[in-house]
């Protein structure tokens, strides 16, 4: 369901794929090539939520911010994550059931574990390996993490015609 919010309404690029069971209200702005799958809620109430080109945001995740958010080009966000950050860079994954608190940064490329949680207004630098309770940078991305990465973005990237054709999508309008 796409709602607006007063008066804000999300916006919708032509090529992205929006799940007819996905919540997105307020100010919301999803780029060319992105998509937003079953269970989703984007509720931008307090500030902006702007995904970029390419990025992935999987079955039943949840985005808010008391703040303005970006998210960047060619992201993956996984199955059930929680995400209240501020920035996530370009490239990045954030694994499965992970927690971002409020104003988080990841930086470009960065690959956030599975089911770890990262404390309010971390700031982690590009190329960051994160994992764990609280959340803490243990390296950098090797070339098999990025390989990961980049497969997983392409890999959605690929499916949205598919559901679109299938009808399976909102064409962007808002429901009254």
């Amino acid at each position: 369901m796409i709602r607006s919010l007063d008066g804000k309404t999300p916006v919708i690029h032509p090529t992205a794929f929006v799940s007819e069971t996905a919540y997105l209200v307020g100010d919301v702005e999803i780029g060319p090539r992105s998509s937003i799958w079953p269970g989703v809620v984007i509720r931008a109430d307090s500030g902006k939520i702007k995904i970029g080109s390419g990025t992935n945001i999987q079955d039943n995740s949840v985005l808010h911010a008391d703040h303005d958010a970006e998210i960047g080009d060619d992201v993956t966000i996984g199955h059930g994550v929680i995400c209240h950050a501020g920035k996530i860079g370009n490239g990045s994954l954030l694994g499965n059931n992970c927690t971002l608190n409020d104003g988080v940064v990841i930086g470009a490329n960065s690959l956030v574990a599975a089911g770890s949680v990262l404390n309010e207004n971390k700031v982690y630098e590009d190329n960051a390996l994160i994992r764990g309770t609280p959340g803490k940078a243990i390296g950098t991305v090797k070339e098999r993490h990025t390989d990961l990465m980049k497969r997983a973005a392409a890999s959605y990237v690929n499916r949205i015609q598919r559901y679109t054709d299938a009808g399976l999508g909102h064409t962007g309008q808002p429901v009254t």
